[in-house]
């Protein structure tokens, strides 16, 4: 029989679509499948455009129940809630009501078809939205006006990190903060003060390093995947890290070396 490989998957919206990228130099599935290599698969279920009610809909196509045989999902890392927090429109609607949002995103992770793979579940918070940039993007793109709002984004983090305190399998992965942090440490001269507007709110009227971070103002480039890698790499590996034969634990198919099939392809060459 087959061996099933134990699953790492990436499901979200574009942000886990563009994981998959090499042309910055860095690509985020392919950092953590190195990291994972041999141990777990890393699938992309990256959807361009989803939001949560989008990726609910979709799930049962997505996600099959555990069965003897089959590969478990052991680690799920949920990336949504961008789209989401677009403004409403009357074509090509991606707007989720905020109570709507998390009353999804709690389908999602409690949904029967993930439950029973038992995974340990990751609720990564959207990127900040830097909406001076989204604003010459839209209406560029031909919008009357900009199609979502920095203080709305944040928002809809706010309630990804309230979700995910609500259950002892779910851990945040707060990648909000952590990419406004890095802006903030390198823009010279911005210090966050209580009722200073964030970077990338036009009432402020400052991008700073968040321009470098968000080239389009939604969508993450290189080093802001690495930002993110940077946050979950730590949650993987403690069943091999600090061994002395770290890169061979938890292999599922033994290092060629240790082979059991080795020792009969040695005593097969010597009776030839």
């Amino acid at each position: 029989m087959a061996i099933p490989y134990p699953q790492v998957v990436l499901f979200g919206d574009s942000l886990f679509q563009g994981a998959a990228e090499t042309s910055g130099g860095f690509s985020f599935q392919g950092a953590l499948q190195t990291q994972l290599m041999r141990r777990f698969d890393v699938v992309n279920r990256g959807f361009s455009g989803y939001n949560t009610s989008n990726a609910l809909k979709a799930l049962p196509q997505i996600f099959a129940p555990w069965t003897d045989g089959g590969p478990q999902l052991k680690y799920l890392v949920i990336l949504l809630g961008a789209n989401d927090a677009s403004l409403p429109r009357s074509i090509d609607n991606q707007h989720v009501p905020l109570p709507k949002f998390k009353e999804n995103l709690r389908k999602i992770i409690t949904h029967p078809n993930i439950a029973s793979h038992k995974p340990k579940i990751f609720l990564v918070t959207p990127p900040p939205l830097d909406e001076i940039r989204m604003k010459v993007v839209d209406l560029a793109n031909g919008y009357s006006d900009v199609s979502r709002l920095s203080k709305t984004s944040a928002a809809y983090s706010q309630a990804v990190r309230d979700l995910a305190a609500e259950y002892d399998n779910v851990t945040l992965i707060d990648l909000c903060k952590a990419i406004m942090d890095v802006a903030i440490a390198k823009t010279p001269g911005y210090e966050p003060t209580p009722g200073r507007p964030v970077l990338g709110d036009p009432e402020g009227g400052e991008r700073g390093y968040l321009e470098q971070l968000l080239p389009d103002g939604l969508h993450m480039n290189p080093e802001a995947y690495q930002i993110f890698y940077g946050l979950l790499r730590p949650h993987f590996g403690s069943e091999w890290a600090g061994t002395n034969d770290e890169d061979k634990v938890g292999y599922l198919l033994p290092d060629w070396r240790t082979a059991p099939w080795l020792e009969e392809d040695i005593q097969t060459k010597a009776s030839s």
